[in-house]
């Protein structure tokens, strides 16, 4: 497979513009300044990470191939209401185990980041176990694409995992476990049936799977704006 087969656009290109959309929506808020702080970062290095994520979906960086068999090329399928694009393959081959750079890679640096800067290691962990179950029972393989979830489930979990477990900390925790917890459940504990769909290219983070990751991003930063917690009382204030 030629490297120009891994890089394309995860989804059908209307859905990709409304998460375009979406993340100038993000931009516009009132307290997205809040937003970002309360996330732990800088709201430049925010915008940034988000628009990196939404380009970097874009590139996929193979790690494995599987054996040859016939595969789907040039198509778009549909799953659950939702259309995503099958990439071109000019040549027989197998199905090519890659990495999606928006959908995995930064959101997994930026995890990694937010539970080490909150000291949400214990949290975290739950969350994202939480969410990895849930996510793990709904995934679904898909012929031709590969592994692919409900497009809004990880959202709706994320949500209501990250506010039980903690008011104060609900936009790192969405953000953590709406990443790693889709990626787990959806992409790596299902590797195993990617075998047979006929899917050009299995991309852990990409098609099938990136628009929950990207709107759990959006979401992280919706729950630090709108949702503004009394401050943790100081000891000398009880």
């Amino acid at each position: 497979m030629q490297m120009s087969q891994l890089h394309y656009l995860p989804m059908a290109p209307a859905f990709f513009v409304i998460l375009v959309g979406l993340f100038f929506i993000v931009l516009i808020l009132r307290s997205v300044r809040y937003a970002y702080e309360s996330l732990g970062v800088s709201s430049g290095t925010a915008i940034l990470l988000l628009f990196g994520s939404l380009l970097g979906s874009i590139f996929n960086i193979p790690v494995a191939e599987l054996p040859p068999e016939q595969v789907t090329s040039d198509q778009v399928v549909d799953f659950f209401g939702m259309r995503y694009t099958v990439p071109v393959v000019s040549h027989w081959a197998g199905t090519v185990i890659a990495v999606n750079v928006g959908g995995a890679v930064i959101p997994t640096v930026m995890s990694l980041y937010l539970l080490s800067s909150h000291h949400l290691w214990a949290k975290g962990l739950v969350a994202t176990a939480v969410v990895a179950l849930v996510i793990h029972w709904m995934a679904t393989p898909v012929h031709g694409l590969g592994i692919a979830v409900p497009v809004f489930m990880p959202v709706v979990i994320t949500a209501i995992v990250a506010v039980i477990l903690s008011r104060y900390e609900a936009a790192p925790l969405a953000y953590i476990a709406g990443s790693l917890g889709t990626l787990i459940g959806a992409d790596l504990t299902n590797l195993d049936k990617v075998r047979g769909l006929g899917a050009p290219v299995a991309s852990i983070g990409g098609a099938g799977t990136f628009d929950g990751i990207f709107l759990t991003g959006i979401l992280a930063v919706l729950l630090a704006s709108l949702y503004h917690p009394r401050p943790r009382p100081q000891p000398w204030q009880t």
